[in-house]
């Protein structure tokens, strides 16, 4: 298998990609009516691969390789491939452009990446992780790349991209300083990495989310998707294969992009209780899904089937319901995953060239399981972060003070 996006995230055309990537809207998504935030069907279409979709699919029963105690080192059919190129002794300094630390999501990983990073200093394994925030911004995240590229002190590199064809160029840039690069979370349109860190996918968390509503609701129900942005490919996924399960299946299905804001995913839920019943929510990230079930209580309405993620507002407000819901995941412990894959890259071990990482939902039989490990932990705490075995377990989660 190819590394880089087209065969890790499946993207329909580069042409596509290209017209998507630096914006973040996408001009060819137009309200349906004046002031209504619902979406055209077209870009789901857009968006589908069926041999990703086929993949990912199967992947998702694999029983991944790896110690089962450390989910961050575990991989679903790896092919490995050779580092010893890279092989050398002392401590190294690693360059880490990262797209952002913008949401919970992403602060969650940075704040268990920084312990990481200080477990493997306290070894001599690598000395410094010198960092550079794009802020959600392709040509910042670009100049970053160059910045550490034109410095000439990285010793290897890691990058999280803020979108996929905008920052291929740059990628391929740091390839060819010879120094191993690590690209993970989204990808790109390059193999040149040594390796790509990534869970299942988009297409994986948009079958177990659209499958569970289905199983529980009824042909011609009405299900409201709250998206957050166009463009991103892990989430133009989600929404694709949803968008087909549910075409299949029957289900009336309406879409709005959010932004992920509380208060506009409030007002869009309450746009649509007042224009009829809805039985379903489905939701390509969890951010604010508390404030869709909110608008079910103010409208004084039975709570509706959900998908939300693992984020423990969600969790914890579904605890309270006691309503039919699922907690998809998009592995937060990945965040862990390209400092230890630089370890094994300066020993020169084998490492995959796709590290796929698991990605199981937590379903109603794992809620209290999920909350008693992490109680104490705030509400934008993600449950699978995968950092109870380091030394700042639970203070520095539960400050949440941002490296």
């Amino acid at each position: 298998m190819r590394r880089g996006l087209r065969s890790a995230l499946g993207i329909a055309s580069a042409a596509a990609l290209i017209a998507l990537a630096g914006c973040t809207t996408d001009p060819s998504v137009e309200p349906a009516d004046e002031g209504d935030g619902a979406q055209e069907e077209a870009p789901a279409e857009e968006w589908f691969d069926q041999e990703l979709y086929d993949q990912q699919f199967k992947q998702r029963e694999v029983e991944p390789d790896g110690p089962e105690d450390k989910p961050y080192l575990q991989m679903i059919n790896p092919k490995m491939g050779d580092t010893s190129e890279f092989k050398s002794d002392g401590g190294k300094k690693m360059c880490f452009a990262n797209a952002s630390i913008s949401n919970p999501w992403r602060q969650t990983g940075w704040i268990t990446m920084n312990e990481q990073l200080k477990e493997l200093k306290k070894d001599g394994v690598i000395t410094e992780m010198e960092t550079r925030d794009a802020q959600d911004n392709d040509d910042t995240q670009i100049a970053d790349i160059d910045y550490f590229i034109a410095e000439g002190n990285c010793d290897g590199f890691i990058i999280s991209p803020n979108s996929t064809a905008a920052i291929t160029p740059a990628v391929e840039r740091a390839c060819k300083t010879d120094k191993p690069v690590i690209v993970f979370d989204r990808g790109v349109e390059t193999d040149c990495a040594v390796t790509f860190i990534h869970p299942i996918g988009g297409f994986a968390w948009g079958i177990d989310t659209s499958q569970f509503l289905i199983d529980n609701l009824e042909k011609g129900d009405k299900v409201v998707a709250l998206r957050i942005l166009p463009g991103v490919d892990v989430l133009e996924q989600r929404w694709a294969a949803a968008d087909k399960l549910f075409g299949e299946a029957g289900i009336e299905v309406v879409d709005y992009f959010t932004e992920g804001d509380p208060a506009e995913i409030k007002k869009v839920v309450s746009d649509e209780l007042a224009k009829g019943d809805v039985q379903g929510i489905w939701m390509d990230a969890g951010d604010g899904a508390v404030s869709a079930i909110e608008a079910f209580e103010d409208a004084g309405k039975d709570y509706p089937v959900m998908t939300g993620e693992d984020e423990l507002s969600f969790l914890r407000k579904w605890k309270d319901t006691e309503m039919t819901a699922l907690a998809p995941v998009y592995t937060n412990f990945q965040w862990r995953t390209p400092l230890l894959a630089a370890e094994k890259i300066f020993q020169g071990e084998e490492v995959p060239t796709e590290w796929v990482l698991p990605q199981s939902p937590i379903t109603a039989e794992d809620l209290d399981e999920y909350l008693d490990r992490n109680e104490g932990m705030p509400d934008g705490h993600y449950a699978k972060f995968g950092g109870e075995d380091m030394a700042g377990y639970p203070q520095v989660w539960q400050d949440r003070v941002i490296p």
